[in-house]
């Protein structure tokens, strides 16, 4: 019981002092017309995922785009605005049809990446939610995914 406390204790301690972070991706973004692939682990979900057929990961990644309210840049500062508010959220990145935020857990300072992009070929919202470190997520990044889809619909 003692060991789990200290262990507990120091895990709390590592996250409080950045080491649970992990790096940054520098491949992020859109790359002829896709964003990053899903991560190998289940960490991660992907409006994007079947664009990668021989993905490890692929049917757990899968996640659906979100549609558009307005034009692709018009959802795009809707979504500025609305994951502003989340907690734990810090834009990193906005453009009109691109926006890039970090996702940062309150204790143990993990970081989700997370991505939205406006696909004019498809008139939707490509979507990628990914920690950077982990094999699993606990469906942190599809809840993620799913509640910003919800609160979209419910600005409309």
């Amino acid at each position: 019981m003692v060991g789990l406390l200290v262990l507990a204790v120091a895990a709390m301690a590592a996250g409080q002092a950045g080491l649970l972070q992990g790096k940054v991706p520098t491949d992020l973004g859109v790359h002829q017309g896709k964003l990053k692939s899903p991560s190998a682990t289940a960490n991660s979900v992907s409006s994007q995922a079947s664009l990668y057929p021989d993905h490890p990961q692929r049917g757990y990644a899968d996640v659906a785009p979100l549609a558009l309210r307005g034009d692709g840049p018009a959802t795009i500062a809707r979504l500025q605005r609305l994951v502003a508010a989340m907690p734990g959220a810090h834009i990193v990145e906005s453009t009109p049809d691109y926006l890039y935020v970090q996702y940062t857990t309150s204790i143990m300072k993990f970081v989700d990446d997370v991505e939205f992009w406006f696909d004019p070929k498809a008139q939707t919202i490509q979507v990628r939610s990914a920690s950077r470190v982990g094999e699993s997520d606990l469906g942190v990044n599809r809840k993620r995914v799913e509640a910003v889809r919800q609160a979209l619909a419910d600005q409309s």
